[in-house]
């Protein structure tokens, strides 16, 4: 990671105050790298806590969260193996990997039922000071209409249920609302994503824009089912993101940042109709790796999302946009520059600038109201969302103050 000289950097910090990026490069930093959206069979993934928590800490990341749907890891919950090659090999790895660990039943039938571990049971297999951490989470489902409303809480101190609502913004607001009363109550930094807009074409971008508070959303998500590309009719996750931020911030909202998540819930199988673990993650650069540090070093935008390009460096000056790809031998990267006028709002999401290399900058003009990057390498995706796809990075977007 490359450090600037620390006269620019203080005279960058003193000059932009609160800007989201101007600490990317700060001194005494770390990039850990994480996922924020997974399942288990706390609901409807289908693998146990522990040999999820373990995948994740044998490919390199350092944090994690099992994110359930209206459920936390706490109290006794029995899960009933279904009948299928897949799950019954599922248990048997699980039992000869933890042994005497497992608590399982079999009933008249046959059929096997195994306890799972609460989080406060099996985190302590697995985390690691500075090494692995595992969050605590919820997927707060709702819906409107048969349509899906998802909302992720990252950091949840108390399970928070459903409780409906008569529009689709009026529901997302409603979360938002009460993580942040939980957030207030408790003085836990916590934070609410938005999850897969475009499952089943649940939330439009006009949902988003009406909500007050919203900083996060998922502009890559690993599932087969969310359509991030849209179609001939519905817009892809990254059309979606800039028509929003042109909307937030002509309303003077904060930015809003995009994250990469797994979505997973399969880890038997793995192939392109299956929500796989691996597809998608966030790097944060963060003090250390607690819950804290790491939500509120997210709230900066001192983090980007990626599928599998790794980032050397992002610099961002106050003015100037810097981006350095770390590169694999053989591989080529594009550097595209994405942002909206402040003349033309409606022609959000324009392509700014492109740069083939490791490396690439954007200066914002006067009538840039902020620019993003998005990095696309050569290097096919290995077990892709979708066919065709290549590794790629998305960075946080920034503007001028």
């Amino acid at each position: 990671m490359n450090v600037r000289n620390p006269l620019i950097a203080l005279f960058s910090l003193i000059l932009l105050g609160s800007c989201a990026s101007s600490k990317y490069q700060a001194d005494g930093k770390k990039w850990y790298k994480g996922n924020l959206h997974t399942h288990s069979y706390w609901s409807d993934g289908d693998d146990y806590p522990e040999m999820i928590m373990d995948w994740y800490k044998s490919h390199d990341y350092d944090f994690v969260v099992l994110s359930d749907h209206n459920t936390l890891a706490v109290g006794q919950k029995w899960k009933l193996i279904p009948k299928s090659p897949s799950h019954e090999a599922g248990f048997q790895k699980y039992v000869e990997k933890y042994g005497d660990q497992v608590i399982y039943r079999e009933d008249s039938l046959g059929r096997v039922e195994v306890k799972l571990k609460t989080l406060a049971e099996y985190r302590p297999m697995f985390e690691e000071k500075d090494e692995f951490l595992i969050i605590q989470s919820q997927e707060l489902t709702e819906s409107f209409e048969k349509k899906p409303l998802h909302m992720n809480v990252t950091n949840i101190q108390k399970l928070i249920p459903a409780e409906g609502g008569n529009s689709i913004p009026e529901i997302l607001q409603n979360g938002l609302d009460r993580v942040k009363a939980q957030r207030d109550s408790t003085g836990v930094p916590m934070f609410l994503h938005i999850n897969h807009p475009n499952f089943v074409w649940a939330i439009t971008p006009e949902d988003i824009i009406e909500l007050d508070g919203e900083r996060f959303f998922e502009v890559y998500n690993g599932h087969p089912q969310v359509n991030n590309y849209g179609d001939s009719l519905r817009p892809s996750m990254e059309v979606l993101w800039d028509k929003v931020q042109a909307a937030y911030l002509q309303a003077g909202k904060p930015l809003l940042y995009g994250l990469a998540v797994d979505d997973a819930h399969n880890y038997h199988v793995f192939d392109q109709n299956s929500s796989n673990p691996g597809r998608g993650w966030v790097m944060v650069l963060s003090e250390s790796l607690d819950p804290a540090s790491l939500v509120e070093a997210m709230e900066r935008g001192d983090f980007y999302s990626s599928t599998g390009v790794t980032l050397e460096s992002i610099d961002f000056s106050g003015k100037t946009l810097n981006v350095e790809v770390r590169a694999e031998d053989g591989i080529s990267y594009e550097i595209q520059f994405f942002g909206t006028k402040k003349s033309n709002p409606a022609e959000s999401g324009i392509l700014l600038s492109e740069i083939s290399g490791t490396s690439g900058s954007y200066t914002l003009e006067s009538d840039d109201m902020y620019v993003r990057a998005k990095i696309i390498s050569s290097k096919p995706k290995e077990n892709p969302y979708q066919i065709g796809d290549t590794e790629t990075a998305w960075t946080q977007p920034v503007k001028v103050y």
